[in-house]
């Protein structure tokens, strides 16, 4: 089965201008009284009579005369202007206030004096404290374009010339504006490769590109070629979830691709800076020489590449968690108040409290009814005076474990989680939820628990981190058994092996029959269940076909009839993407049954259910609200986000089916989970475990791998990555025991 990985001025008072103005106006004004005057000695009739006719050729008169003397004054200004700058400046002569007290202390320096007290004193700071940020909820998101920058469409212009000069799709201009940033033209005429920086593009693409950019200069052998292609299975690697490469494999798939140098690629890959390199000992707990060795012989090493921001990521998440553990917790409760705290809570949740009271970082691992128990260590914490948090890896996440009764009791609880300090990560590292941060940029809390923690890809885990204070506690809390992270790394199973710090096991098993199952799926077993109120319903079918319709059929009707559980709390689980039942075909007959329509805006209707990508590696469910010019609108988690229009195709899926990957972190009411025959070969246990453990009330699964499955579960483990955290952990802190 094919499947997919889970951009001139008014002159003013003072000018210059309004001096020439001013000037012209007083100048008219005294010419006129001037010529107004009449003479002594002139009779009155005849100085009236004379009056009348000279008053108007005075008139006349005066508007030249006052135009003559206002150009005079004018001049005359001009002239003293122009002598001042000649002559000698008396410094500091119109300065005042704080600038006139600096030249008097400088003045009195240079002459022996003592300064003037005040010109160098700067004001007291302001008591350094916490800046308490409001809480909030998320707001309505408008999702970014695709193109960043105001000089994009130029760009994206220049490209798309590029791009049709080389055969290339134009469609991929703002793509290709977006991976390779200001001068993108030019970057691709001097290395047609380039283009394997966008998502999707193949190596036979950029070879045929660059065959049609450089003619008889393209060859296999083009050191430019064979540093795209290094990059780009970096990449690759990243997505299936390594944050480096062994050597040996990196060389192995560039000569798969054609590469004659495999080593010289990899080497002028590293000396232009676009990957990096390390050598990490295989064993770090052994002695540097064994018994028997030749003298000098050295320690066996790994040699790993890796690109840099995965590589800088995981440094600095061991930086961070060697960090907590060793800084002190903070004044918080004397020992007998936490001991209190733990005797008044269940077992497993004593146990997890008595943890944390002494230990910066405690891991704490258990499957969904296990959530009750960080529940009570917020609660806990809480009612020592702690600031305490918790954070959830989706919104719904967040939303069920604020329901937890021992949260309810919490003082100002609300239902969006600020009342009782739940928040989403993506929303407390963006601000948009949680205490807020500090003056040095730390979140303002003395405890942080992390559920949902096996999502936790290197680059979130490393900016926790980094952002948690001195002396604040960590709890890493998760199901182990749950797929990984969708982004590089695999953080809390890292975690576990390494055995750096307390680890706190759940005791609390899930409930019922859904329960049961998934908990022998857990340990490898597949278990046949009672079910005496159809908890867990098995649908075998023999094609594709039947699959689909026997899935469309207990979502639409036999679910909603016989469970009670109606079609838009039932959520279709499926191995992959593509196939004949993966979720295009399954979401094309879903929305056929269930939301008949044109499908004018990108395939989308008003009503239709959607899964929503704000960043790669991560889906938040939703429905279609509308579409119009601004793009389409979503209601996600019960927040409006507008998608543009550009953005849709790469980011909006329909959402009555997803992939295990894309439901990870949810849970619904009803779940049907579909195994179609050509699937057999992706299934892992994990995989089952997580699939199967989205189901609350009733789990329903389309069965047709026959024995597939029940050997993924007992025989095929997780996916292995390759990661440096391990060996990072163990060179910075000691182990547990």
């Amino acid at each position: 089965m094919s499947t997919e990985p889970e951009t001139t001025e008014d002159a003013e008072p003072g000018a210059p201008g309004a001096d020439t103005a001013d000037g012209a106006v007083e100048g008219a004004e005294a010419a006129a009284v001037d010529t107004a005057a009449p003479a002594e000695g002139v009779d009155a009739d005849a100085a009236a009579s004379a009056g009348t006719e000279a008053s108007e050729a005075a008139a006349q008169l005066s508007e030249a005369e006052a135009e003559l003397k206002a150009q005079r004054l004018e001049r005359e200004r001009i002239e003293r202007r122009k002598a001042e700058k000649q002559g000698p400046i008396e410094a500091g002569a119109k300065l005042s206030g704080k600038a006139a007290d600096l030249l008097a202390a400088v003045r009195a320096v240079e002459s022996g004096e003592k300064p003037v007290a005040t010109a160098f004193h700067e004001p007291e700071p302001a008591p350094r404290g916490v800046t308490q940020e409001p809480v909030r909820r998320p707001q309505p998101v408008v999702a970014p374009a695709a193109v960043p920058s105001a000089a994009a469409p130029r760009a994206v212009e220049a490209v798309r010339a590029v791009l049709t000069e080389g055969g290339a799709p134009d469609a991929l201009a703002a793509q290709v504006v977006t991976a390779l940033g200001e001068g993108a033209d030019e970057q691709l005429r001097e290395d047609p490769w380039q283009l394997l920086r966008v998502l999707g593009v193949r190596p036979e693409q950029a070879d045929g590109f660059a065959r049609a950019m450089l003619g008889a200069e393209c060859g296999p052998d083009d050191e430019r070629r064979g540093r795209a292609l290094t990059v780009w299975l970096l990449e690759q690697a990243a997505l299936a979830g390594h944050t480096a490469l062994d050597a040996p494999a990196l060389t192995a798939a560039l000569a798969q691709r054609s590469v004659p140098d495999p080593d010289a690629a990899v080497q002028s890959t590293l000396a232009e800076g676009e990957a990096l390199v390390f050598q990490d000992a295989l064993d770090t707990a052994a002695p540097v020489q064994e018994e028997g060795a030749a003298e000098g012989e050295e320690r066996p090493v790994r040699v790993l590449v890796g690109l840099e921001r995965y590589a800088l990521a995981e440094e600095s998440l061991a930086d961070g968690l060697a960090r907590v553990m060793n800084s002190v917790p903070k004044e918080d409760g004397s020992a007998a108040d936490w001991e209190q705290a733990a005797a008044s809570a269940t077992r497993s949740a004593a146990e997890l409290i008595r943890a944390v009271a002494g230990h910066g970082l405690v891991l704490h691992t258990g499957g969904n009814a296990s959530q009750a128990e960080a529940a009570a260590l917020l609660c806990a914490a809480r009612g020592l005076g702690l600031r305490g948090w918790a954070a959830t890896h989706t919104p719904s996440g967040r939303d069920r474990f604020t329901a937890h009764p021992a949260l309810r009791d919490l003082p100002d609880g609300a239902e969006d989680g600020t009342g009782t300090g739940v928040a989403t990560v993506a929303g407390l590292l963006s601000g948009a939820e949680g205490p807020g941060r500090d003056t040095d940029g730390a979140f303002d809390l003395d405890l942080l628990v992390v559920l949902d923690a096996p999502q936790l890809d290197v680059e979130t885990a490393a900016v926790l981190a980094e952002s948690l204070p001195d002396g604040a506690r960590l709890v890493l809390s998760g199901d182990p058994g749950v797929l990984w992270s969708a982004g590089p790394g695999k953080v809390f199973a890292d975690l576990l092996a390494a055995r750096a710090c307390p680890q706190v096991a759940s005791r609390t098993p899930d409930s019922g029959p859904i329960g049961e199952l998934v908990s022998g799926v857990g340990i490898g077993e597949l278990n046949q269940v009672e079910a005496p109120g159809k908890e867990v319903v098995i649908v075998p079918v023999r094609d594709a076909g039947e699959a689909v319709h026997r899935t469309v059929q207990l979502v639409a009707d036999s679910v909603p009839r016989a469970i009670g559980i109606p079609a838009e709390q039932t959520q279709v689980i499926t191995p992959g993407h593509g196939g004949a039942v993966g979720t295009r075909a399954l979401n094309t007959a879903l929305k056929e049954r269930l939301n008949p329509g044109p499908g004018r805006f990108g395939g989308f209707d008003p009503g239709d259910r959607i899964a929503y990508s704000p960043a790669p590696g991560r889906s938040v469910p939703g429905h279609v609200v509308k579409a119009d010019a601004e793009g389409l609108h979503l209601e996600c988690a019960g927040l409006p986000v507008v998608v543009p229009k550009e953005r849709v195709e790469q980011s909006v899926r329909h959402g009555w089916a997803l992939t295990a990957h894309q439901a990870v972190g949810v849970r619904w009411p009803a779940v049907v989970v579909v195994l179609p025959g050509d699937a057999a070969q992706s299934l892992t246990r994990p995989w089952v475990y997580t699939a199967f453990g989205r189901a609350e009330r009733h789990l329903s699964v389309v069965h047709g791998v026959e024995g597939a499955l029940q050997r993924a579960v007992a025989e095929v483990p997780q996916k292995p990555r390759t990661t440096r955290l391990p060996v990072l952990l163990k060179a910075q802190a000691p182990a547990a025991g």
